[in-house]
Order: C-alpha cells, then structure tokens, then sequence
C-alpha cells in the first residue's frame, strides 16, 4: 500500500457535473486503483508503449473512458476528464 491518494482536476464537479451516480462512483472506484499502485501509476491505462503523461482507462465496458494524470512529485491521481456515452 502507497501513501498515494487521488483528486479531480479542476474539481469534482467540473470532471462529473452531470453524469449519473453510478458512474461517478465506477470513476471513483477506477482511480482508486493505480492511487494504490504509487510510482507505477504512470505506466497503467492507454497508451500501452509510453509511460508518463495523460493515461486512459475505459469505463463500464467501453461506455466511456477516464482520462487521468499521475503525479508522483504530489504523490496523487488526478482525474483529468471523463467522457461518457452512456
């Protein structure tokens, strides 16, 4: 377990303003795991052959993605966007 925790960037309801209940907490529930991951959380998600940068996860079996961003000066995630379909 890392010391690393998660936000929203700018904040929570610039990032999910508007989508349902249900799918913020799936976004929550994502983000949470490369959090856990510390350090590593820069190579998890999309694009597979880089690390670093904004990273992507899929949301809901392809009904959406979150686009997040790790910092590992600040020790944090941070969800950047979520674009949902749904």
């Amino acid at each position: 377990m890392t010391d690393w925790t998660w936000d929203y960037n700018p904040s929570a309801e610039y990032v999910t303003g508007g989508l349902p209940p249900g799918v913020v907490a799936e976004v929550e529930r994502l983000t949470a795991e490369p959090a856990a991951l510390g350090h590593d959380a820069v190579k998890v998600g999309r694009p597979l052959d880089r690390e670093g940068g904004l990273r992507e996860f899929d949301l809901l079996g392809g009904r959406g993605f979150i686009s997040f961003l790790a910092v590992p000066r600040h020790e944090c995630v941070y969800i950047c966007n979520v674009t949902w379909y749904g």
